[in-house]
């Protein structure tokens, strides 16, 4: 057998992040072959990441990568704010972003191991989140945003319209960024949940004694008010009362996406 240099065992647990005994015990059992080792630590840390799974991780990262009319964003979960927040989170975030930008959504397999190696330093369920690629039709508009808090993003948007203009646009992406609509049009809304507040606003509307002919025009009034705070055209413009589909005017939202940290 090989004899292990501390010097060697050094060199790899800068390299993967594991403890001195593992690293130690991996090059004994590798007979001193680094590569055979690194692979060794990499399953035995894979399997303990696996049990971690189930444990919540809405904390982590955004990166957003644009050139030109195609944008890319990648949402990164982890489940404390200090390893979203790490240098090589955050790094591991935009290039993954930088990924999905060249070559489309599946291009985030491309980075599996770094990706890996991640979880096995940090210790948590990290796993990817929204990852979403977005190609403007020729004429239409794209826009991006992205909120940043503590050297990370944290709120990012991506927005394609028809017949706005650049300012316009930009606008319509920061007010999704403050007002966070679920969908583009009501069509888009659950209906299971469009039909659980319906049934609460009939019953709220009959505890207050509304005539019952009445109730009928009082539960469409307030599931208008209600589709207003999640259907984006309806939304005022940052809580004002102009909608966003009146701001805009002749112009049109194809699509959207947006990735929010800590929600």
């Amino acid at each position: 057998m090989a004899a292990i240099t501390a010097a060697e065992v050094k060199s790899l647990r800068d390299a993967t992040g594991a403890g001195m005994m593992d690293a130690k015990k991996a090059l004994v059992e590798a007979d001193g072959d680094r590569e055979k080792a690194a692979g060794i630590l990499r399953q035995k840390g894979l399997s303990k990441v696996a049990t971690l799974e189930d444990r919540e991780n809405n904390q982590g990262a955004i990166a957003i990568a644009q050139s030109g009319n195609v944008a890319a964003m990648v949402q990164l979960k982890a489940e404390t704010d200090f390893s979203g927040k790490s240098d090589d989170f955050v790094a591991l975030t935009q290039k993954l972003a930088d990924a999905v930008l060249q070559g489309g959504e599946s291009a985030v397999e491309t980075l599996t191991d770094e990706l890996d190696t991640l979880k096995i330093q940090k210790k948590e369920n990290i796993e990817l989140g929204l990852v979403v690629r977005f190609e403007a039709t020729d004429g239409n508009l794209l826009d991006t945003y992205l909120h940043r808090q503590d050297g990370r993003g944290v709120n990012g948007v991506l927005l394609e319209v028809t017949g706005a203009t650049e300012e316009a646009a930009h606008e319509i992406a920061l007010h999704i960024a403050f007002a966070k609509p679920d969908a583009l049009s009501r069509d888009e809304i659950d209906p299971e949940l469009v039909e659980r507040a319906r049934v609460s606003f009939e019953e709220l509307t009959r505890k207050e004694g509304k005539p019952e002919q009445a109730v009928p025009k009082i539960v469409d009034g307030r599931l208008n008010s209600w589709y207003a705070e999640r259907v984006l055209p309806e939304q005022g413009v940052f809580g004002e009362k102009e909608t966003v589909a009146e701001r805009l005017g002749e112009a049109r939202i194809a699509r959207f996406a947006q990735a929010i940290i800590g929600s």
